[in-house]
């Protein structure tokens, strides 16, 4: 069992994401009691699922480098599981299923060992070759093409784009960086969640201009603009904190974090659309499915990553 290295700093970040969730609570009840006329019902499963959230995700980033490997893989799990719940598959890709999950082990097994060619070809290719030869021997080629697909944008979406998150963790430290793999999850982790927070309040704040009407009617260009900034701000207070980056970097960070963060949301929401749903699932009161938890991270997460991996390895 490897133990990660979890600096001061990390734990100063976890004690204020604790703070606002205090104060996110105060905020609610000081609601209640002076304008009980309003309905922030949803507001309340909200913030308790964040709660839950972020105590599981503490449990998981300071216990020890397995147990958090295996906590992003039961996250791929429960959003492919998810994914494959909401888009409808043949009866004879069923054992075709099975494959397409046993990748999830297999992909992380690669992050444990820390063999990073493996993990970066795992999916995209040999998963990728593998599955429709699979799919072939079952002998049926009724909507061939759109079940491979769908497997696999699954596959790349729900696992390969989210075991980023794993592979931080086991990089190495660069450049003196004490803060190490747990800094970098959690300044992503953080800041692409905020930066769902900070569109949606600024879209409510002064939102007019709608972006894209037709996939995300509530997403407007001043909330869009207003959270990458914000985002953006956030990443260069915090830098320091939990990377290696300069103030320069900070900047470019942020940017890529808030605008694949955006990109990612609409992605999952243009299927959610497709399907005819609002949410992926209800696992998390208040706020969906682990998929619409997640779907920022799916674009944030390997961008991130390989900007990281680029610059600092």
């Amino acid at each position: 069992m490897m133990s990660l290295t979890i600096d001061n700093n990390v734990l100063s970040m976890l004690g204020a994401i604790y703070a606002m969730l205090i104060i996110a609570n105060l905020s609610t009840f000081l609601l209640k009691q002076t304008k009980p006329e309003l309905s922030i019902e949803e507001l309340s499963l909200r913030i308790k699922s964040w709660w839950v959230m972020v105590i599981i995700f503490t449990i998981a980033l300071v216990f020890n480098r397995n147990v958090s490997i295996g906590f992003f893989a039961l996250v791929s799990f429960l959003a492919l599981k998810e994914f494959f719940s909401i888009i409808p598959t043949r009866r004879a890709d069923r054992r075709v299923l099975f494959w397409a999950y046993l990748a999830i082990p297999l992909q992380y097994y690669w992050i444990a060992k820390e063999w990073y060619g493996m993990f970066i070809i795992f999916i995209p290719i040999y998963v990728f070759l593998f599955l429709p030869f699979r799919m072939i021997m079952i002998g049926e080629t009724k909507n061939f093409l759109k079940a491979v697909g769908t497997i696999h944008w699954g596959l790349m979406t729900m696992v390969f784009s989210i075991s980023h998150l794993a592979f931080l963790l086991v990089l190495p430290s660069a450049n003196s960086f004490t803060v190490g793999g747990v800094g970098l999850v959690l300044f992503l982790v953080f800041l692409t969640q905020f930066n769902d927070v900070a569109q949606y309040i600024w879209g409510k704040m002064l939102g007019k201009h709608k972006i894209i009407p037709k996939v995300s009617p509530n997403k407007t260009w001043q909330g869009f603009i207003g959270g990458v900034v914000t985002t953006t701000l956030i990443a260069m207070a915090i830098a320091n904190l939990l990377t290696p980056f300069r103030i320069e970097m900070a900047i470019f960070a942020g940017l890529i974090i808030s605008i694949s963060g955006f990109v990612g949301d609409v992605t999952i929401s243009a299927i959610k659309r497709d399907t005819g749903i609002k949410d992926s699932g209800n696992l998390l009161p208040g706020h969906g499915g682990i998929l619409d938890r997640i779907d920022s991270l799916t674009y944030s997460a390997p961008l991130f990553f390989h900007f990281v991996y680029y610059f600092y390895y």
